[in-house]
């Protein structure tokens, strides 16, 4: 069956209310930007709900070692979609902002699920994630990341950490800390010295909107607590990659009006109650999810391609 959704596709007259720009300055001094409740508590329960049920997901998932004998467990996917997640990924509340704090026009980048179970989830390095993306042809670090928080993230269950102003240092050189980029360690260490670190703690529904060379980093959940977040990443119009990568180039983003979380959250749990396989009942799960263009291990390049860039340096 077709899923169709009468949501309006191009840019509506009436725009969210925009960031200040005090906001905008905060972010161009601090590198990131955190908007509290951006989503409602019934909003971001059918994320939460989606993604906890999404045998797709699941599915999807794999495994990133973090080098400290733990595994970091993610799901990413190229184009939004039009499920759940899509809903997040277009809605006006969040790619009205990136626009803003791109100074352009944002295309979706990529979004990934960080699966932080409870007493097993893996650490992840500090890191640039535009360490991760210059070598995908990308010439600026002009891309916003969009942190959302599905479950409570505190210093216990391993949340986000940041070291404000550090975007201001440039892209750094990274190598390989397990099966991730990670910066190179002594620059960190330095940088640590000058620079405040700060325990990003959020609740549901809040948003971190940070830059691509903002150095961040989260540990292990040793918790009996889950951490899970959405990250929706954004690249400008203008910084379309020179060349093709397993990220997509410049692909116009068919916006959302807000309430199409709602709308379309709520058409994922039909009357059949439950997220199941991935379907509704009526077979909007399969399109939905094939439309997204899940990117698995195999072809997420960005940390491997640090080693192959070693060795023909060694060479």
């Amino acid at each position: 069956m077709t899923c169709c959704h009468s949501f309006p596709r191009t840019r509506p007259a009436k725009m969210p209310r925009p960031l200040s720009e005090a906001q905008l300055a905060d972010y161009d001094r601090q590198g990131f930007l955190l908007a509290s409740s951006l989503f409602d508590p019934d909003e971001i329960e059918l994320l939460r709900r989606s993604a906890k049920e999404d045998k797709r997901l699941d599915d999807h998932a794999f495994g990133r070692d973090d080098g400290e004998g733990g595994t970091v467990r993610l799901s990413l996917w190229n184009h939004p979609g039009d499920g759940v997640y899509g809903a997040f990924a277009r809605c006006d509340r969040i790619v009205e902002r990136a626009g803003q704090l791109l100074r352009d026009e944002p295309y979706h980048y990529h979004s990934k699920m960080i699966m932080k179970d409870a007493r097993v989830g893996g650490a992840w390095a500090w890191h640039q994630d535009y360490g991760y993306w210059y070598g995908n042809g990308v010439l600026t670090p002009n891309l916003v990341s969009c942190f959302i928080a599905v479950d409570p993230a505190t210093k216990e269950n391993g949340c986000l950490q940041v070291i404000r102003g550090s975007h201001a240092c440039g892209r750094i050189h990274h190598q390989l800390t397990g099966q991730q980029a990670g910066a190179d360690p002594e620059r960190v260490t330095e940088i640590l010295k000058r620079f405040e670190l700060l325990h990003v703690e959020m609740s549901p529904g809040d948003v971190l909107f940070f830059h691509s060379n903002l150095l961040h980093r989260s540990d292990q959940n040793h918790s009996e607590n889950p951490r899970w977040s959405m990250i929706c990443c954004y690249n400008a119009k203008s910084n379309d990659p020179y060349k093709e990568s397993h990220h997509p180039r410049y692909t116009p983003l068919n916006r959302l009006p807000d309430s199409a979380v709602r709308e379309i959250g709520a058409q994922r749990f039909d009357a059949v109650g439950t997220a199941g396989s991935g379907t509704n009942g009526s077979g909007q799960g399969d399109e939905q999810s094939a439309s997204m263009a899940w990117l698995d291990p195999n072809r997420d390049a960005s940390a491997t391609a640090l080693n192959a860039n070693s060795k023909d340096a060694e060479n």
